[in-house]
């Protein structure tokens, strides 16, 4: 396994990868960031909910256990995820240049100095960030 680059890219193409599967749950190496990500899904009710589970002797680091949603006729709740800022181009808004993600029907992930939050969470705090990533 080879480290990526990009831990936000590879935790968002885990969930879209888990999601074509028609898995239950994924597994993804642990970080805050990924973490907090886990739990904005998790609020928003894009997923049933995560779990960091602790090192064992298959996964030396933390790991997030997500479990993913889907309705009655096995749909996911997730129709979209979508890495905004790259580490080759990262991409900063403004509280007031938040941008609203389908027309407000998805969600954007924020990184402000006031910890990660949604779009709709910073431009109420009137706090500006790195956006994330979109999910819709």
């Amino acid at each position: 396994m080879s480290a990526s680059t990009d831990p936000i890219a590879d935790f968002l193409t885990r969930i879209r990868n888990a999601i074509q599967a028609a898995h239950e749950t994924v597994d993804i190496p642990s970080s805050r960031l990924k973490s907090e990500c886990a739990r904005i899904l998790a609020e928003q009710g894009y997923i049933d909910g995560y779990e960091v589970v602790a090192p064992d002797a298959e996964h030396p680091g933390e790991t997030i256990r997500v479990r993913l949603k889907y309705t009655s006729d096995r749909r996911s709740a997730i129709s979209g995820l979508k890495r905004v800022s790259r580490p080759g181009r990262r991409t900063y808004a403004g509280s007031q240049e938040i941008p609203k993600v389908l027309g407000g029907m998805g969600t954007a992930i924020v990184s402000t100095s006031h910890g990660v939050m949604t779009g709709h969470e910073a431009r109420s705090a009137g706090v500006g960030g790195e956006v994330v990533a979109h999910i819709w």
